[in-house]
């Protein structure tokens, strides 16, 4: 093995590219049109480009990869995670090639990246899993049964939450399977669903398992991810905390287990969910991951062999080249404790819609690359966040010596991180983190779906702006700003409210309002600029500030908020009647339930926009006769009129 070729993009192409390199092996980075110049093509040896934006014409081609590894001399294959990383014909592929797969044997992948298949591979190896209750394909139409709900219908195929749907009435039953159906075959192709009960407060803790080509299979610990909105994981942390040994130590054994059963190598992991109210009568397995996980930064983060740390990737690549591990499970330790946060492109407290758009200005932790404070993040200046692909865009990793250390770090951490120009959901997963539910381990798998964290306060944010414009702006209006002078009082007006400042009293003020005092505390530096920190009201806060002629924008407590001049481009809620349907984001218009002139009532189905692998329900605002705006298949910008409600006069 010489020549690596990354079958991916992004944050963990980046994080294969690292450990390549210092393995000495020659790295390939393959890119689509959308991903031309991006962070992961630069750190490469060699970039090649296989195909337009779509994902299906480029990151899950298998001509298309193939064809790049032939033209770059890639004698070896590494998918990363997602697109083709657990489709066993891509490995019988690449394996037919000549080439190296880094990663199980097609085999094991077969069988185990099926849940349905891998169900029956646990059940001969003693593994407990949760009772199914049939499995069916979207064409199949729910009829009146027995069965005693809430439900879970899941894509038999694939992972990520992706074709999964809960279902706690008889009369939900089959739009959800429609709908999963749709999803699971948009997703991974097949749309073939599984139904099982639903665990209400279950724990999703799930094994890393490592084994090599000479017998030997060795678990890694486990992780706790039970922190998931919409069955996708938000915040994860090895070691799990509070779990009963009993169960700790079955779940270790049953991975074990299960791997030997299916013949397994390289890096791979056993997901089970686990009512702690039950002891080991309430643990199933769930599913395994044929791959490298998101996570496995917080098991690389804890884990140590014959006290040094452990990198995966580096297994991967060494268990690949057929070599035996050379470390026993007595070899293998946990120190201390480390929690990751998922970093992604989307409107946490707007329904958690994806989100795509360029990333203006990119602050990651000042701390990052320490010892408590680790970053994996495919995001600069300047990077564009595409609506084709996954709206992750990085992942923060803090450890410390105990659970509330890393938690406390992870917090600190978020704090000092800021993105602007693109919606993230960094300030949701600070509040999540910092949260007394945390905390406390309360937080199950279904908590975020039934529990809603208080939207950020743009207070604070909109004083710090209006303290920087003043502070920053000169007398003849260089930057864009026209304010008195640096001493005098000014007046920012910014999103139609007008706010005085006076930097000579330390004071900001809007009318009707007790004014604010403001002064600066001070400065932090960081990767990507730094942080003001300014003194509100006695209390001393992180404000990142980027001001531009036109608008400000404030990062603070993992928040970003954008503030206008009169007269900017914001678009607003305002601008648009109550009877307008817009695109919440870029995507594709998958279906249009409705014909044009077409009387509905409110809440009517009108179609269905699909985007970064996510299905959003369009739905008539109010009754009315609909006009259509587009078509199904049709490529839609963010914001777009899909369809138009007229109301009769009353």
């Amino acid at each position: 093995m010489h020549t690596l070729l990354i079958a991916n993009r992004g944050e963990i192409a980046l994080r294969i590219i690292r450990t390549a390199r210092r393995l000495g092996l020659r790295t390939v980075a393959v890119h689509s049109d959308a991903d031309t110049g991006a962070p992961h093509t630069r750190a490469a040896d060699v970039a090649v480009r296989i195909g337009p934006t779509p994902p299906g014409e480029s990151y899950l081609s298998i001509p298309a990869l193939l064809a790049a590894a032939k033209e770059t001399g890639a004698d070896a294959v590494h998918p990363g995670y997602g697109f083709l990383s657990e489709q066993a014909d891509f490995a019988r592929a690449v394996v037919g090639a000549g080439l190296t797969w880094v990663g199980p044997p097609p085999t094991a992948m077969d069988a185990m990246a099926r849940k349905d298949t891998a169900r029956e591979v646990a059940r001969k190896a003693g593994v407990p899993v949760l009772g199914s209750l049939g499995q069916v394909t979207g064409g199949w139409f729910a009829m009146r049964g027995n069965r005693t709900y809430p439900l879970l219908v899941k894509a038999a195929a694939g992972g990520g939450g992706k074709g999964m749907r809960v279902v706690r009435a008889e009369d939900e039953l089959g739009p959800a399977i429609a709908a999963a159906a749709r999803e699971a075959a948009t997703a991974f192709g097949d749309d073939t669903l599984l139904l099982e009960p639903y665990v209400e407060h279950g724990r999703h803790v799930e094994v890393q398992v490592l084994a090599d080509e000479h017998g030997n299979v060795l678990h890694l610990h486990e992780r706790d991810c039970s922190a998931q909105r919409r069955h996708q994981k938000v915040l994860e942390e090895a070691p799990a905390p509070d779990l009963d040994p009993a169960v700790r130590d079955a779940l270790h054994l049953w991975t074990v287990n299960l791997a030997r059963q299916v013949g397994y190598t390289g890096v791979g992991t056993a997901e089970f969910l686990v009512d702690t109210r039950q002891g080991i009568k309430g643990a199933w397995f769930l599913e395994m991951n044929t791959r490298l996980q998101v996570e496995h930064p917080v098991t690389e983060e804890v884990v140590r062999v014959r006290g040094q740390r452990i990198d995966l990737v580096e297994q991967q690549l060494r268990v690949a080249a057929g070599d035996h591990l050379g470390f026993t499970q007595d070899d293998v330790t946990v120190v201390g404790h480390a929690i990751e946060a998922r970093i992604y492109a989307e409107d946490a407290f707007g329904g958690f819609l994806p989100q795509a758009g360029t990333a203006t200005r990119v602050r990651w932790p000042a701390s990052a690359g320490s010892a408590t404070v680790r970053v994996e993040a495919g995001l600069e200046d300047g990077t564009v966040v595409p609506a084709a692909y996954d709206p992750m865009v990085g992942k923060i990793i803090a450890r410390g010596p105990d659970r509330e250390a890393a938690r406390h770090a992870l917090v600190d951490a978020l704090d000092d991180t800021a993105i602007g120009g693109l919606v993230t959901n960094t300030g949701f997963v600070r509040a999540l983190a910092d949260s007394g539910a945390f905390r406390d381990g309360d937080v199950h798998t279904a908590w975020l779906d039934t529990h809603a964290l208080p939207a950020p306060d743009p207070g604070p944010a909109l004083v710090a702006a209006a303290w920087s414009v003043a502070a920053a702006a000169t007398h003849d209006g260089g930057d864009g700003w026209r304010l008195g002078g640096p001493s005098a009082d000014a007046w920012v007006e910014l999103d139609d409210v007008v706010l005085r400042v006076s930097t000579a009293r330390g004071e900001v003020r809007r009318d009707g309002e007790p004014p604010t005092s403001c002064r600066a505390a001070g400065r932090l530096g960081g990767q990507v600029g730094g942080a003001d920190l300014l003194e509100l009201d006695g209390v001393t806060a992180r404000f990142v500030v980027d001001v531009r002629p036109r608008s400000v924008e404030v990062s603070t407590r993992g928040h970003t908020f954008r503030f206008t001049r009169p007269g900017g481009t914001r678009a607003t809620e305002a601008d648009l009647s109550d009877g307008v349907v817009v695109a919440a984001m870029p995507g594709t218009v998958t279906r249009v339930e409705v014909a044009d002139g077409e009387t509905v009532t409110a809440g009517q189905a009108l179609g269905v926009l699909e985007a970064m692998k996510m299905e959003l329900a369009l739905t008539a605002p109010s009754d009315g006769v609909v006009r259509v705006r587009a078509a199904a298949g049709e490529q839609v910008a963010a914001r777009q009129v899909l369809f138009v409600m007229e109301v009769p006069d009353a």
